[in-house]
């Protein structure tokens, strides 16, 4: 046996390169995510019990967000050591933005999410009326006062980071990598993405936006974008909740009245368009998108 690569047991990615799930592999990964969230909600009832119903909620959900995400982490992790000895993996963070450019494709990317999301605001006003108390429930992870580095840890950095690893660098990148066509790959990856938020009034939105991160991602095979993406898109949705202006306001349509919307909305849409185009011209290097084989650790 020699040596191929030297292991990169510093680097968090490294720890999955060489699992590259196909479409049983994603059904396992949901599987032990349910496993997660159950264990997640568990760790809460004591926390509740300790701190009361609204702070204990507040505080359980820091420790039980991540908790979902460990079971398939760990599986996936184990799957990747048992793998790397004898078979090729795939990164699951490359950086492929040439001839656009890395700050360029940053600036479009996030400009593309946060239009994107302007324009699936008109889908959601047409959809009916959200539950009373699952409008309560997304109000307590924006809404402002004390909880609001709370709501910025959870919503912002935790969310972007943890469904990004799972969704594109897990999903996508596994699929794409057992030869599953890239348009159905990101069709598939958007609909788990929408799946794992439990309801149409997220779903819709996550779907439409998980398409364009996995388009991006399959572009670029970059996921520290698709992270910035999510990032963009959460924090903007933060910071709306909080402007006392708009948050009696069901959709930007109250906002925006009459034909200033419809302005707004296909200006949005032909940016998105542009910003598709843009990252178009990124050639594709390898078969299953952008993100770079790697080599078993050790050859015969």
């Amino acid at each position: 046996m020699a040596q191929r690569n030297k292991p990169k047991n510093y680097g968090f990615y490294e720890k999955f390169t060489w699992y590259v799930p196909g479409v049983g592999g994603m059904f396992a990964l949901l599987a032990w995510l349910l496993l997660g969230a159950l264990l997640g909600n568990i760790v809460t009832l004591p926390l509740v019990a300790a701190f009361g119903q609204e702070s204990g909620t507040q505080y359980a959900m820091l420790v039980s967000y991540p908790l979902m995400f460990i079971p398939a982490m760990l599986y996936a992790s184990i799957q990747s050591r048992n793998n790397s000895m004898t078979r090729d993996g795939l990164r699951l963070d490359s950086n492929h933005f040439s001839p656009v450019g890395g700050p360029l494709c940053a600036l479009f990317a996030v400009l593309g999410t946060l239009g994107l999301a302007f324009c699936s605001d008109a889908i959601l006003s047409a959809m009916p009326e959200m539950p009373e108390w699952l409008e309560e429930a997304l109000k307590g992870l924006t809404e402002g006062g004390d909880a609001i580095w709370l709501n910025f840890l959870m919503v912002s950095i935790f969310a972007p980071f943890f469904e990004e690893w799972l969704c594109r660098g897990m999903v996508l990148r596994g699929l794409l990598g057992n030869g599953v066509k890239p348009v159905w790959a990101i069709v598939v990856s958007a609909l788990f993405f929408a799946f794992i938020h439990l309801n149409p009034w997220q779903a819709v939105p996550a779907f439409l936006l998980g398409c364009l991160f996995g388009f991006v991602y399959y572009k670029t095979g970059s996921l520290k974008l698709t992270m910035l993406m999510h990032f963009a898109n959460n924090t903007f949705s933060l910071v709306m909740s909080n402007i006392d202006a708009l948050q009696d306001a069901e959709s930007f349509l109250e906002v925006l009245p009459g034909g200033r919307y419809w302005i707004v909305f296909a200006a949005c849409l032909l940016m998105v368009a542009l910003i598709i185009n843009a990252f178009r011209r990124i050639p594709q290097e390898h078969a299953a998108g952008n993100s770079d084989p790697v080599k078993p650790l050790f050859e015969e």
